[in-house]
């Protein structure tokens, strides 16, 4: 053993490798990326990594491993999880050999979801057994008992994280390599009766996994993980007590220094619920604050398990408005439940009551990067469609920023390759506007192949802009199946977007490079003139992935001061020094979009 300090995404990683992992598969999307790449990085050399195209390719790779008796991990964010539904749905049934975890990093805020959506309700809905770490100690060491609790019952079990244990750091106790398992897998043993889901299986499998899953509350009331505190008999007498699990258990240890003991039940596995300790925790109570982020789950189990075993005592929380329901707790806002629950004040408070205001912090308004090619993409379709009806159908990816002033370029935004399906959707029912969908190339592979199939089916009429900046740029700059190379380093064939657009029965199909200004505006008229479904492919590497080819410069002399440069395209390069309009050297990549936009020609190369 040796210390470590890391995020707890890398604990997660080198957990999952300390236990034997063969194979992780998983989709980028943050809060999870990390935990991938860290295999990644620090793999052995029987363990295999892909980025998949898509979550629900990453669950049946992962799956196929398992079922061969390989430890396998699948890594997504709780958004992810959606797309993954339906493989998981059917492999509860099937189940698996090797140990399999599914990582589901939740985003509490949401800090950078689209939702707040709880994986503790997938757990319950697919009926999988659900570990929720507290910290990245605990992130560590919990995902190897995961491996072993799912060998052990033959299911796929999920590992929930939240935000601030995936990417807080801390200073951990971690295994030398020499002392990782080698689990070395059986093969895959042919057998029907076992993989092949047919409804007599799924039956007698679904009696097996509800009996399963009794026995898994009671085995969970004596996991080490789920605590009663204190543990002391002479703590029988208190009357109140917290319940909570996850990061929010941190918080409310913190409060409970400052405000003395009350009866505490942690929950590190909301589902199978630990029922027996929960009923030991609650007898005697006679008040409960439940402490959660996202949904009240921990709540709504403790309020079945009081109402089960006739025990009188009131659950408190979510429900009852005693906690926010929804965003992120902090430990102030933790404190300050707890302290109305207990009837104190707050430590910090003065006699007035007043809480200390926070500091006031700037607005940072996310923007897209100067010298993005989304920018001028976004730009060009604009003007080339400027006095038409037009929808502008976004997606998920860094040009969800083009909805941004003075842009305003993405009248709507759902799920990953949504766009092309909603903007089909009002084309059927407005004839007269001009439908544009807005899909980045990495997303393209992900999501967007059968909404394209369906347009073209359908004959639907609209306009598919593919924002093809050779990279997976939201996320991290991961590699994808157009980028030409993989996670573990091998150099591939890329698979040509404009080729699989008219492999699929797209047939007017152009490529652009978006900083050619007025060749893009000339190609997005001559696009949108055209009957059925049509692709444009706007094609320009992420600035953050390659170097800047100079420098732009405003020329004052030139220079009227109208500062359209500044109200059309909203480059963060662009800014006002002593009333003139200049570029900010440290951010201009010389992309000349600016230079393109502007009448009096005072802005050039320096």
């Amino acid at each position: 053993m040796h210390q470590e300090f890391l995020m707890g995404n890398q604990a997660i990683a080198l957990g999952a490798l300390a236990a034997g992992v063969r194979l992780v598969a998983g989709y980028p999307g943050t809060p999870s990326t990390e935990v991938l790449e860290t295999v990644a990085k620090n793999r052995q050399e029987n363990t295999y990594v892909e980025w998949s195209v898509n979550e629900k390719s990453a669950m049946e790779v992962g799956a196929g491993a398992a079922y061969t008796g390989a430890r396998t991990m699948v890594t997504m964010k709780q958004v992810g999880l959606n797309v993954a539904a339906d493989p998981l749905m059917s492999l509860e049934y099937i189940g698996v050999k090797g140990g399999m975890v599914i990582l589901v990093a939740d985003d509490p805020g949401p800090i950078s979801s689209q939702t707040e959506q709880d994986t503790r309700h997938f757990a319950r809905f697919s009926k999988l057994p659900c570990f929720d770490p507290s910290t990245v100690q605990e992130a560590y060491d919990m995902v190897q008992e995961a491996f072993e609790y799912s060998e052990k019952y033959g299911t796929p079990v999920f590992f929930r994280s939240t935000t601030r244990v995936s990417h807080g750091y801390a200073s951990i106790q971690v295994k030398d390599v020499e002392e990782y398992k080698n689990v070395e897998p059986e093969g895959f043993v042919k057998d029907t009766k076992r993989w092949v889901i047919f409804p007599k299986l799924s039956y007698q499998a679904h009696i097996n996994i509800e009996a399963r899953n009794e026995e898994l509350a009671k085995v969970f009331s004596q996991y080490k993980r789920n605590l009663l505190l204190p543990a002391e008999d002479d703590c029988k007498e208190l009357k109140k007590g917290i319940a909570t699990g996850g990061f929010n258990y941190t918080y409310v240890t913190e409060a409970m220094a400052d405000l003395g003991q009350l009866r505490e039940l942690k929950v590190s596995t909301p589902h199978p619920f630990p029922e027996q300790l929960a009923v030991e925790f609650l007898t005697g109570l006679e008040e409960v604050l439940c402490i959660e982020e996202l949904d009240p789950v921990i709540e709504r189990e403790l309020i079945y398990i009081a109402g089960k075993y006739h025990l009188p005592v009131k659950i408190l929380g979510k429900l009852s408005h005693h906690v926010k329901n929804s965003g992120e707790n902090t430990r102030d806002s933790v404190l300050a439940d707890i302290a109305a629950f207990m009837g104190r004040q707050l430590p910090e408070q003065g006699e007035n009551g007043q809480a200390v205001p926070a500091p006031e912090l700037p607005v940072r308004p996310p923007v897209l990067c100067a010298g993005c090619p989304h920018r001028a993409s976004f730009y060009a379709v604009k003007k080339a469609m400027q006095g038409r009806k037009t929808i502008f159908c976004g997606d998920i990816g860094c040009y969800t920023m083009g909805n941004a002033m003075p842009l305003d370029m993405v009248d709507t935004c759902l799920c990953m390759g949504a766009g092309l399906g909603i903007a089909q959707g009002v084309g059927h029912i407005e004839p007269d506007t001009s439908c544009f969908a807005f899909v980045g190339d990495s997303t393209f592979f992900a999501a967007a192949i059968p909404g394209v199939v369906n347009a073209v089916y359908n004959q639907a009429e609209m306009t598919l802009v593919v924002l093809d900046n050779s990279t997976t740029a939201m996320t991290g700059h991961q590699p994808h199946p157009g980028t030409g190379h993989t996670m573990m380093g091998e150099v591939v064939a890329k698979v040509n977007i404009g080729a699989v657009l008219q492999g699929i029965g797209v047939t007017a199909v152009e490529t652009v490079n978006p900083l050619d200004l007025d060749k893009s505006i000339e190609v997005v008229r001559k696009m949108a003139g055209m009957p059925g479904v049509k692709a444009i492919i706007f094609k320009y590497p992420c600035i953050a992935i390659t170097k800047p080819e100079g420098k732009m410069a405003v020329d004052i002399d030139k220079c009227v001061g109208c500062r359209k440069c500044i109200r059309e395209i909203g480059c963060p390069g662009l800014i006002i020094r002593d009333g003139q309009v200049t570029i900010d050297e440290s951010l201009c990549t010389g992309c000349g979009l600016c230079s393109q936009i502007c009448p009096f020609e005072a802005i050039g190369g320096c």
